[in-house]
């Protein structure tokens, strides 16, 4: 008797250890990782200020995209780096700023647009930005049905800023995101 417990409890304890194994793995292979790609770009004056204080204003993104559930995923985190004075740094700043997301399918030259979103939270972000003139910004998520076909994340800034009488100025662009 004491043999058949002994080897009916290791099995239980072999079960549960292949049970938790099978379990650990199907979840972790179910999650799937965003691939990323942060980039850069020049500094931009505010042609509206001419101060004493600073008012450049330069930016990081990184795009990301993930395939996931026959879904590719794409967002974007905005960084900043913009004026540390309160007299550039305010409500006025910009009478918009939007960031605009897109989904985009990868092929030989021109990848084409499959999906896209404008994120104008952004101008709210950037007006509120710390002390010292730094912030982020996270856009939403664009979900798009995934065929066998390999996707990107890509994105661009349009900033117009107050005082100078005109719309956006041309689109800040970054480097798009790995494919997926």
């Amino acid at each position: 008797m004491p043999a058949f417990k002994r080897t009916a409890v290791t099995l239980l304890a072999a079960g549960a250890v292949v049970g938790t194994t099978l379990a650990t793995a199907t979840t972790a292979s179910a999650a799937a990782s965003y691939h990323c790609k942060t980039s850069s770009s020049p500094t931009f004056d505010d042609p509206s200020y001419n101060g004493p204080d600073s008012d450049n204003w330069s930016f990081d993104v990184k795009l990301c995209a993930k395939r996931s559930g026959g879904y590719i995923y794409t967002t974007a985190t905005v960084y900043w780096d913009g004026p540390y004075s309160s007299g550039t740094n305010n409500h006025f700043t910009f009478n918009k700023a939007r960031f605009h997301l897109q989904t985009k399918k990868s092929v030989r030259g021109t990848d084409p647009v499959v999906a896209y979103a404008n994120y104008t939270g952004l101008e709210r972000a950037l007006e509120n930005s710390s002390a010292t003139g730094n912030g982020s910004y996270q856009t939403g998520t664009i979900k798009t049905k995934a065929t066998a076909a390999s996707y990107l994340a890509d994105g661009y800034i349009q900033l117009d800023w107050s005082g100078d009488g005109k719309d956006y100025k041309a689109p800040i662009h970054f480097t798009a995101s790995p494919t997926v």
